[in-house]
């Protein structure tokens, strides 16, 4: 067997390995869903639901390792920051909060993150919708 074969093989079997470790991709419960205008809603449904809500829609590629643990990691991260699913919920000082980043993240540009618009294009959002989206979370403000 010559060495090609053999890393060859090694890498191989890394990768089939890999395919044994269990990742949880099990959406939790819907708690409430945010109470949002329909045109926030549809914008947020396209281009932030499956990181920031209990709404996860996991296509098959994210059951493939490596890419499962990095897809897994992004959506746990996503809700954390923010989570849709609980958002109604919230007191005024944890929305204005949540409210500022959001803004702060749409305003640079950095939401959604580019490996998810590799893959879902439709997702990108114009500069239409982030105004939107930046304004309704100003609306948030208590005192606004």
């Amino acid at each position: 067997m010559t060495r090609t074969k053999l890393v060859l093989i090694v890498i191989v079997g890394f990768f089939v390995v890999l395919q044994l470790i269990p990742v949880n991709q099990i959406n939790p419960p819907i708690i409430q869903t945010a109470n949002v205008p329909s045109n926030v809603e549809k914008i947020l449904r396209t281009s932030c639901y499956d990181c920031h809500s209990n709404e996860t829609v996991w296509p098959w590629y994210s059951r493939i390792a490596p890419g499962s643990f990095l897809i897994t990691r992004d959506v746990i991260e996503g809700r954390k920051h923010l989570n849709f699913s609980d958002f109604s919920g919230m007191d005024s000082f944890d929305s204005s909060d949540v409210a500022e980043e959001m803004i702060e993240m749409l305003e640079a540009g950095k939401m959604p993150i580019l490996p998810y618009l590799l893959l879902h294009r439709d997702a990108r959002l114009s500069e239409s919708q982030s105004e939107t989206l930046i304004d309704w979370a100003k609306s948030l403000y208590p005192n606004n």
